[in-house]
């Protein structure tokens, strides 16, 4: 008899940052790299005779659990078990595709039989491709354990194939936790499902939480049509860091915005929850270029906004602006007497460089790694 687990990935950015993360390959998160170590233990005295995985990173990085204590094994990349791939709304923001494509993300979620997106693949491309490549693990490996490291959709898909149920039978089959496992048993061709989306080597704190976060879409606007709402921002961010807006100098801040968006029509972005305002994104397209760092100039939050575990997605849109276009890291400098934005961004992966002498203080340099310079090795 062949026993094979199937295993959705660790925690990755796009969950983190309710980004839609079908072929986008960002990196994990910290607490995806907690779940590994998890997951880890689980299979330590297993005996597992071959690792296959997606070839995408937070697959391949979740597939290392098995091997850490199976060091002998390599890793089996193969392209059929990716993620569905959804075309155009590939690293959008959940919020963006649900304003702009309602019904269509009603669909997604919740018809995926009838879902049809151009540019993207169906739930049932997904399936014939991912049962394939099942099959063909299950022949190649008769009367051994194997491991396969996939995706939410895909193991949808694959096991509802399987078992003979609809694809919109989410309460039979639904979307795994991440670390999520199911036991099959293969004898003579035939498979049967053990268990499904076991996560009883996860310790409460590594769970997977339901996310009730607002989530909040942004559109790319020339700061010159929101000049006062900029500046306004701008300005109560300088307070929140600095105490008053001694130094200040509005006119600056706004000129650079404007370069910004010369140099880069989507580096400005306006947070939004609906219709309402809820924040501001700045990036500088050229600080850093040369050196393959992105730089934020301004990541803010209206007050109403805070303290909401918002702040994340924001750098999300910052995170996954610099990765498409290949930056190594992220940077920032973030007052020392602002305290909320220095545990903030600590929280988040930032490591303070060094410290430069700001106009009300100390400015430190901040830096986040992207993913294949440091947080991205497997």
């Amino acid at each position: 008899m062949t026993e094979i687990y199937v295993i959705r990935h660790v925690q990755a950015e796009g969950n983190l940052y309710r980004h839609m993360q079908g072929h986008w390959d960002g990196d994990v998160t910290s607490l995806g790299r907690l779940q590994r170590d998890a997951l880890a233990e689980r299979f330590r005295d297993i005996p597992v005779d071959a690792v296959y995985s997606s070839d995408l990173y937070r697959a391949r990085f979740t597939a290392t659990a098995v091997t850490r204590y199976h060091p002998q094994l390599r890793i089996r990349e193969d392209r059929r078990l990716r993620e569905i791939n959804v075309g155009p709304w590939e690293a959008v923001p959940f919020a963006n595709a649900v304003w702009e494509q309602p019904e269509l993300f009603d669909v997604f979620m919740h018809d995926p039989e009838h879902f049809y997106l151009e540019g993207a693949e169906t739930y049932r491309q997904v399936q014939l491709r991912a049962l394939e490549a099942l099959r063909e693990i299950a022949a190649e490996n008769p009367g051994r354990t194997v491991a396969i490291a996939t995706h939410g959709i895909t193991i949808r898909c694959m096991l509802t194939g399987l078992m003979g149920l609809s694809l919109n039978d989410t309460e039979a089959v639904p979307i795994f936790a991440n670390t999520g496992v199911a036991h099959l048993l293969v004898e003579g061709g035939r498979f049967t499902v053990d268990y499904l989306n076991d996560v009883s080597h996860l310790p409460p704190e590594l769970m997977n939480k339901p996310d009730r976060r607002t989530s909040l879409r942004h559109i790319c606007i020339d700061p010159a049509q929101y000049r006062d709402f900029y500046e306004r921002c701008y300005a109560d961010s300088w307070q929140n860091a600095h105490g008053d807006l001694t130094g200040f100098r509005a006119e600056t801040y706004y000129e650079a915005a404007l370069a910004h968006h010369r140099a880069d029509p989507e580096s400005v972005m306006l947070l939004l929850d609906g219709e309402a305002p809820a924040g501001l994104l700045d990036l500088d397209p050229e600080r850093g270029a040369r050196a393959g760092y992105g730089w934020i100039s301004l990541l803010y939050l209206l007050p109403e906004y805070r303290g909401r575990g918002l702040g994340v997605q924001v750098l999300g849109r910052a995170t996954a602006h610099f990765e498409n276009l290949g930056r190594k890291a992220l940077r920032l400098h973030a007052a020392e007497d602002n305290p909320a934005a220095l545990a903030f961004y600590k929280k988040w992966d930032f490591e303070p460089l060094s410290w430069t002498q700001g106009a009300k203080g100390k400015l430190w340099l901040m830096e986040k790694k992207l993913r294949g310079h440091g947080h991205g090795t497997l």
